[in-house]
Order: structure tokens, then C-alpha cells, then sequence
């Protein structure tokens, strides 16, 4: 039964096992450039798609919409809130505030997102992932958005101490293409984008995809253009009582990464920590309370 507060992302994912195998063609295609591709008339949402109408009427009622025209007003709703600045999301949320305090209503929200992502996860796919994140016989190239570069690099600081070979590519659009110099095939690109997508982030996929890497992404609900061209996708609910989005679920999910990376690869990562903290002991960057 989907929630409420599913997207039609979340719903053709879902359902995609229940689906015929033109349905499930439908659903690939329509989530190749979500939710854009899924704006036309019912007829070129098919041709697009390369299945008859019929078969689209049927998957969006399987969706649980009663028929097309409802399927594709809740896809303009999607887009509306995957565009908007954040100025209109303070001004959207502003009109229908309660009264309670905002710490109790932030924090609502906040508990609210955990438990929907955590609910919608696939934990075969997380596992994967960490796996690819734990073999040293790979690179781990880790890259950020305007926003979310502050996650990137603390995700970056962390994987460092893990394990060798991970590297931190500069979030300015004409810097990246040096790091790709260095991507080989099997290497790991983990890509962190949420809505205001970035067109220079989805060419760096684009492209470490077209040289083999595998692509871990972390997003939102309405998922990254990146999505297209990633292995691993995990979507985590941003909204807030705010003019920005929260990046509380985004942290979550990749503290829970690092704590499995570090499980996988504790013998080597163990010999990593002592080495550096005999570095720090050495330099006296900390102090100390004996």
C-alpha cells in the first residue's frame, strides 16, 4: 500500500515486480527523465516509451490513480516542489505553519523523513554498495553539490581513514574533468545531489559512467538526473518546516555507510588509526589529559 507521501518514483519502483513486461518498459522509461518524461499526452508517453496507451492507462491505475489526467497532476506537483527555491518553500510552508514550536515541528519532520527512507531502502542494494566502497582494489572518487559539498567532504574524511585511494573532487565545474583523468573502470564515483540539480554533476556521471565506473548516489525523493546513470540510488526525504531542505537523512545514511565500510575492512582499517594517531601524538594537534 503506498503512503502518502510516496512519490511516483517510489510507487513505480514498488510495484515494478508486479508489473508487466511492458509495464515495466513503461516505468523504465518514464523514470529515465523523471518527471519530465512522464508530461506529455498519453500518447506520447507511450510512443516515448514504445508501448501502446493502453498499457500506460493500466499502470497508472495500477499506481493507484484513477487515470491519467490524476497520474499527471500529481507528477506537475512533484516537478513544482523539485524546482522551487527556496524562498517559495518558505512561503509554501509559511501559509499553513501550526503552532506548535518549531523545535517539536522540525524535529517531527526530521523523524518522519528517517522513518520513510529507512522504510523505502533496499538493503540488498546498500549492502552492494558498501561492498564497493570496502574493496581496496578499487578507487573512491566522492563529489558534492553547492549544498551538499559540506557532506561530500565529511563523507570524504572519513572513507580516508578507512581505506587508501579515495579522493575528493572539487565541486567547480571545470575542475572535475582533471579527477576523471584518474577514473578507471570498476572504480566507485559517490555522487551526493538533491533538488536544483547541477548540470556540471550530471555530465561527471555521465561521463565516469561511460569509463566504467560504478556510481553510488545519494539523493531526494524526486531523485537526481544522476539517477539514469547510477548502480546504487538511495533516496532520503529532505522536506522541513524551512526555506531549506534538511540534510539530517542525507547524514544518516552515510554515517550508517561508514560505520559498514569500516566493519568490512577493520583489520587494515585498525593499522590506518593507530598509524594516525601516532602522526597526531607526534605533531600535538590535540591536547591531552593525563
Amino acid at each position: 500500500m503506498p503512503h502518502p507521501s510516496d512519490t511516483i518514483a517510489d510507487r513505480l519502483q514498488q510495484a515494478y515486480e508486479a508489473l508487466t513486461r511492458a509495464e515495466r518498459q513503461l516505468a523504465t522509461s518514464i523514470l529515465e527523465n523523471y518527471p519530465v518524461s512522464g508530461l506529455g499526452t498519453i500518447t506520447t508517453v507511450a510512443q516515448a516509451a514504445g508501448v501502446s496507451t493502453p498499457t500506460v492507462a493500466r499502470m497508472v491505475q495500477k499506481l493507484g490513480y484513477k487515470g491519467f489526467p490524476e497520474f499527471q497532476a500529481e507528477l506537475r506537483r512533484e516537478l513544482e516542489a523539485k524546482i522551487s527555491d527556496p524562498i517559495a518553500k518558505h512561503d509554501t510552508w509559511a501559509e499553513r505553519a501550526p503552532d506548535a514550536h518549531i523545535l517539536n515541528r522540525f524535529t517531527e519532520a526530521v523523524s518522519g523523513n528517517i522513518r520513510q527512507t529507512l522504510a523505502q531502502m533496499d538493503p540488498d542494494s546498500f549492502d552492494a554498495a558498501c561492498a564497493l566502497l570496502a574493496d581496496t582494489g578499487r578507487g573512491v572518487y566522492v563529489v558534492g553539490g553547492r549544498i551538499t559539498r559540506a557532506l561530500a567532504d565529511y563523507f570524504f574524511l572519513h572513507m580516508q581513514v578507512l581505506r587508501p585511494q579515495v579522493t575528493l573532487i572539487q565541486s567547480i565545474s571545470n575542475a572535475w574533468p582533471h579527477y576523471l583523468l584518474e577514473v578507471e573502470a570498476g572504480d566507485v564515483v559517490v555522487i551526493l545531489d538533491v533538488r536544483r540539480y547541477e548540470n556540471s554533476t550530471l555530465k561527471l556521471a555521465e561521463m565516469a559512467a561511460a569509463r566504467g565506473a560504478k556510481i553510488v548516489l545519494f539523493t531526494d525523493q524526486w531523485r537526481s538526473p544522476v539517477s539514469q546513470y547510477a548502480d546504487h540510488v538511495f533516496s532520503c526525504r529532505i522536506e522541513v518546516p524551512s526555506a531549506w531542505d534538511s540534510g539530517v537523512t542525507l547524514m544518516l545514511l552515510l554515517e550508517t555507510v561508514i560505520a559498514e565500510v569500516q566493519e568490512q575492512t577493520w583489520p587494515e582499517t585498525r593499522k590506518r588509526m593507530e598509524a594516525l594517531e601516532d602522526m597526531f601524538d607526534r605533531t600535538k594537534f590535540f591536547r591531552k589529559f593525563t
